[in-house]
């Protein structure tokens, strides 16, 4: 069981120019067997089953709780989101969500389920997203994470290109029990909380 930082560290990381992109790619032998795949017409259940698979060990709930549905429908509808799918010998891997407004391309949730960690998919599937994101008109690639994130989250995307432009530190939330669960009375419901808690979640 993990215990959560005294202090919640926010780093925000952006790509301004495809330039800055530094894609590591598997073997051939490997990359032959993974694909990223965009999701067309997701429906709520299966959106909700990747993200629960993905982020369990690093306490994404906001989207799981019921009455954040209609949120993720309209995400869903909205054709500024996007959801690629990874998978490696046919086994749902991870995913990247992206939100675009106009050409700037914010990476809202990224990762891997954790039978796939350890294994070099996450430089690569990174990669191979932010790629796409470029091929698809982007004019700066950005994200957030946080120091309850994975323990080489923040390397992958430094090694990849992304440089930090800001850096926020505030009290850890007092909805987080210490292992880092929600406790769901304590819930905010503010608009403008709820767009803190998405970030934290990543």
């Amino acid at each position: 069981m993990r215990t959560l930082p005294e202090r919640l560290v926010t780093t925000h990381l952006q790509m301004a120019s495809q330039k800055q992109l530094q894609p590591v790619y598997l073997e051939s032998a490997r990359r032959s067997r993974c694909r990223m795949i965009r999701l067309e017409n997701v429906d709520v259940d299966y959106y909700r089953f990747l993200y629960g698979a993905v982020g369990g060990p690093w306490s994404w709930t906001d989207r799981l709780r019921e009455s954040a549905r209609q949120g993720i429908r309209s995400d869903l509808a909205s054709p500024d989101f996007s959801l690629d799918l990874f998978y490696e010998a046919g086994a749902p891997a991870g995913l990247m969500e992206i939100m675009r407004e106009e050409a700037d391309f914010e990476i809202v949730y990224f990762g891997l389920r954790p039978a796939f960690h350890g294994r070099g998919l996450g430089k690569h599937f990174l990669a191979s997203g932010v790629q796409r994101a470029w091929d698809e008109g982007a004019q700066r690639v950005w994200l957030h994470t946080c120091n309850l994130d994975g323990p080489h989250a923040m390397s992958n995307y430094l090694k990849r290109g992304f440089e930090v432009f800001r850096v926020d530190e505030d009290p850890m939330p007092p909805w987080l029990r210490p292992d880092g669960s929600l406790i769901e009375t304590l819930r905010p419901t503010s608009a403008d909380v709820r767009v803190t808690w998405r970030h934290l979640r990543q």
